[in-house]
């Protein structure tokens, strides 16, 4: 039987969506993040890490940037293909590969291994995201970092918008949002209007939300020996001021 095709995995979707989705404020957050990330983990030149979900390379090219040896998995050809375009206009070198982050498997062992900017929980299932953390635990070096960056349940409701609409990238970018069962999820709308010629498409998905307590236990039965959660790059705590939900694991 034929294994159905997640929107995620499609070239289709990610040449509409990826520049409205990684828009040029996206871009300059980069450098800062690189660097927390390196802080952390106690990175240096010549550290190995792996950006799970590169996408385009905005924060891989960053690492390599400052000297570490950065390998990148995104399972979308084009997107590896825009990160190869920026690592070579910025004249540093990644180890990019194309594969499905629930089968990836490599003999090359991690300092440190980061899935940044909400690119977890939008597998059909539970499970799958179980099969991703328990890769990413297993790339890793004994007392090796996992850095994950993403909307939790709890950031979800409390910065809840029913939608809102903007320009960029040369459309008109309408947006809309529901919740998806008991905030078992965050379910997206998103519209695109070209400026110029008038053409329309739209896209739903859902983002899987769990709180990140039940993330933290999720890792520890992942292979992780311990997970400490907070609310940005700083160790801010991750309380009733935080805007996003950081989780630091080692393994």
């Amino acid at each position: 039987m034929l294994k159905k095709q997640e929107w995620f995995e499609s070239e289709e979707f990610w040449k509409n969506y990826g520049p409205i989705m990684f828009d040029g404020s996206h871009w300059a957050e980069a450098p800062g993040i690189a660097e927390a990330v390196c802080k952390i983990a106690g990175l240096k030149e010549g550290s190995k890490i792996l950006d799970a979900g590169c996408g385009p390379g905005r924060v891989a090219v960053e690492f390599a940037l400052l000297g570490l040896d950065v390998t990148g998995v995104d399972l979308i050809q084009s997107e590896l293909d825009a990160a190869k375009e920026t690592a070579d206009a910025e004249n540093v070198s990644l180890k990019l590969v194309k594969a499905d982050l629930r089968e990836y498997t490599t003999d090359e062992k991690f300092d440190c291994a980061v899935n940044l900017y909400t690119s977890f929980g939008y597998c059909d299932s539970i499970e799958d995201d179980l099969k991703i953390l328990k890769r990413i635990c297993a790339t890793l070096k004994d007392d090796g970092f996992f850095i994950l960056e993403c909307t939790s349940r709890e950031i979800a409701v409390q910065y809840f918008t029913e939608g809102e609409w903007f320009e960029r990238a040369g459309k008109t970018v309408l947006t809309e949002f529901s919740v998806d069962g008991a905030w078992e999820g965050l379910r997206s709308k998103w519209i695109l209007i070209d400026n110029n010629t008038g053409r329309r498409i739209e896209h739903e998905f859902v983002q899987r939300l769990y709180s990140a307590v039940e993330l933290k236990r999720m890792m520890l039965a992942s292979g992780f020996k311990t997970a400490e959660i907070y609310g940005d790059f700083d160790f801010a705590p991750y309380n009733q001021n935080a805007k996003t939900m950081v989780i630091i694991a080692r393994k």
